[in-house]
């Protein structure tokens, strides 16, 4: 691969022509319509801090808008961006749901989820915002390393949600009533505009409740977002916004297999017990403040707050042997998380070398205190778990021998500053380079036995790429760029964890992006070459002891192409393949060192691909209909545990019945697959896609 980009670099610095690239300026608040559309001229948010478009970029970027998101009925972030290339799916009740596969690597370690571009540090693998789509604006993706921009934690990729933003004008409302399939009830507010000439607002409220589709299998959530503008002067503004969310997701940890065959008469079955919990309530604050000094110089500053609040009591293990089934697994465990940050960043127009230039600059402090309870270790009443019937599954109360009682405190403190500059080497040739350095230290008191320990962690990352205009709408890439990434959650490292330093990858990819038919149509490209070094692996005879000397590795192809048809026909589609394995990596099986070298890392697909096609049938109807792929994925280390493939097809109906009113119909699953999304316990249990369901809902605006 390096020697590939080297020649490419090569063949472009050859290439001459008149054509010259310039920066966009910076983005217009304004209210969300339905039809609006990202392409390869739209600046990103996620690949780059300078607000570069696609086709600037030296890396593959991808964006979905927030209205396309709620027309194909996508019910999280998640769900909308595992129809992105090469993403897809592996959350659990554990970490919220919300975990992403991508590029061969996986969870919140390695594939980071910002939220208007901040970075929530996760405490034992939770991170649920943002709740829901309702208040989305606009999701950006940047995949392969990202650590330059954000810190440690995004080898596989970075994923930035967008709220709503208030915009200037006439007061608009929007309300949504919905109703499907398991007692679905959705009731939403989205309300925006000017109150004064300096003053403009918007507010976002969700409610969703549901019976789920497992026997009690209930849920509910409420989200409530706000945000206040003020424009005192035309080059200075202030946003105060606010969000809080409510959730008790469906509480549901898989359907357990039988002598490792899924039993399609089990889908609908619950056995976690009768008083299980599964609750989040986070609450985000941040004061955001934009300053054009001159019309070189520009500086943002955003001041936050998060506190999170997570509460686990479940049975969350269910193992068939022998022909009985038992419950086991009994883990009752909460935990209290504040979050304090700041970020300023100067952006700089000058000139470099005598070159046009522009580079952006700036700091990031952030404190996070974190406090769990639990009643680890986490012993069972039943030592062998308890006995439950197959298909009448009685839901007994939670039972532990381990009181409940505080575990640990942590108090994290992380200091980062970082650059980025793009240089324009000719017309046609640019040089985007960045660096960043993280330092963080973290205090953690155990509260059982009163013992203290702390750790210093670095991180150094830097990239660097060439962008090529061949055209002004077609563009090539080389980039070579670093990575860090804790060896567990930086914020709950345990003491053991705490002695190691972080895992390191680097990255080098090639593409080429293009649009073409007058606009109509686009297309990209992408090659990469990930490794990731310094993975924790057993040392030979001691499982409790870990050595830092595992090396995992991917290699990949990413396509994508978006189409406007005549007859206002609509196609996005896209396509992914890597090939990802451990290259020096041994577990300790029953005493036993076993070398996994070779294998396919847990919970990555060697394929996968979406497609969705869509139509304006007439000026008040519009039509579409999507296939989502993802290849089969190994559950285990030793690859012996498998979850199939799945193809799963959806299809929405929207009916502009008046001019304010609008009718919408959602298929999820249209042909009833029952399919595995993601694992637990080992693989002995899948966590099933939802069965085919409808949606139907009425959008009034005034």
């Amino acid at each position: 691969m390096n020697k590939y980009l080297a020649c490419g670099v090569c063949l472009l610095a050859l290439h001459n022509s008149a054509h010259a690239l310039t920066l966009p300026a910076s983005p217009v608040t304004a209210p969300a319509v339905d039809d609006e559309r990202v392409d390869l001229n739209t600046p990103t948010t996620a690949g780059s801090r300078l607000n570069l478009t696609a086709l600037q970029t030296p890396g593959s970027v991808e964006s979905q808008t927030g209205a396309k998101i709620r027309e194909r009925g996508d019910a999280s972030v998640q769900d909308a961006i595992s129809r992105a290339t090469g993403i897809s799916r592996i959350g659990t009740p554990g970490d919220g749901g919300t975990s992403l596969q991508a590029r061969g690597f996986t969870g919140q370690s390695s594939v980071m989820q910002l939220y208007d571009g901040n970075r929530m540090y996760t405490g034992m693998g939770t991170s649920t915002f943002p709740v829901d789509t309702w208040a989305v604006e606009r999701v950006d993706v940047l995949r392969g390393p990202a650590s330059v921009l954000y810190g440690e934690g995004a080898t596989g990729a970075v994923v930035n949600t967008l709220s709503k933003k208030p915009f200037t004008g006439d007061i608009e409302n929007h309300i949504r009533l919905g109703y499907g399939s398991y007692d679905h009830q959705q009731q939403a507010l989205d309300s925006g505009g000017s109150l004064t000439d300096t003053l403009s607002y918007r507010l976002n409220l969700n409610r969703l409740r549901s019976n789920g589709f497992i026997d009690r299998g209930d849920s509910s959530s409420d989200f409530v977002s706000a945000a206040l503008r003020w424009q005192p002067a035309d080059n200075l503004s202030f946003t105060l916004a606010s969000d809080y969310g409510d959730q008790r997701p469906q509480n549901y940890f898989g359907t357990p297999l039988l002598n490792g065959q899924l039993h399609k008469s089990l889908r609908d079955k619950n056995y976690n017990v009768s008083n299980d919990t599964l609750h989040y309530n986070d609450q985000w604050t941040r004061l955001t403040s934009e300053w054009q000094l001159n019309d070189n110089i520009s500086a943002t500053n955003e001041l936050y707050y998060l506190k999170n609040q997570r509460r686990w009591r479940n049975a969350e293990n269910y193992n068939f042997t022998n022909g009985q089934l038992t419950r086991s697994a009994n883990f009752g465990i909460k935990h209290n998380q504040e979050q304090v940050g700041d970020r300023q960043t100067f952006t700089f127009k000058h000139r470099l070398f005598g070159l046009d230039s522009q580079t952006v600059a700036g700091v990031e402090y952030n404190r996070i205190r974190l406090r769990l309870a639990s009643n680890s270790p986490f012993d069972d009443v039943l030592k062998n778990g308890q006995p439950i019937d197959l298909y009448h599954p009685a839901p007994a109360a939670f039972q532990s021998q381990d009181p409940f009682k505080p575990v640990f405190a942590t108090t994290t403190k992380t200091v980062a500053g970082f650059a980025e500059n793009r240089l324009q080497l000719t017309d046609q040739l640019a040089l985007i380079t960045g660096i960043r350095r993280d330092y963080a230290h973290i205090d953690r008191d155990d509260l059982r036995d009163g013992s203290q320990s702390d750790k210093t962690l670095t991180g150094n990352n830097w990239k660097a790429g060439l962008v090529y205009a061949i055209t002004a709408d077609t563009s090539v890439y080389g980039q070579y760029a670093t990575s860090t990434d804790g060896v567990g959650g930086l914020i709950s490292l345990s003491p053991g964890q705490q002695q190691f330093d972080l895992s390191t990858a680097k990255q080098t990819e090639m593409g080429i992006k293009q649009a073409f038919w007058d606009h109509r149509g686009e297309w990209t490209l992408a090659a990469y070459h990930i490794v990731k070094k310094k993975l924790l692996t057993d040392v030979p005879g001691d499982p409790d002891l870990k050595q830092q000397v595992g090396q995992q590795s991917s290699n990949g192809l990413e396509a994508s192409l978006d189409l406007q048809l005549p007859n206002a026909w609509q196609l996005q589609a896209n396509a992914a393949i890597v090939r990802a394995q451990y290259d020096d990596f041994k577990q300790d099986v029953a005493g036993v060192q076993v070398s996994r070298d070779g294998n396919r890392p847990v919970d990555v697909p060697r394929r996968t691909a979406n497609l969705w096609l869509s139509q304006a049938v007439t000026d008040n109807i519009r039509a579409g209909a999507g296939v989502r792929y993802v290849d089969a994925r190994y559950a285990d280390m030793a690859n012996q545990n498998k979850l199939p493939s799945y193809t799963v097809v959806d299809a929405s109906v929207s009916w502009k019945a008046l001019h304010n009113t609008t009718l919408g119909l959602q298929l999820s699953n249209l042909f009833d697959r029952t399919y595995a999304v993601s694992q637990y316990n080992d693989g002995q249990q899948w966590i099933l896609g939802e069965p085919r369901s409808f949606f139907v809902t009425a959008d009034y605006t005034f």
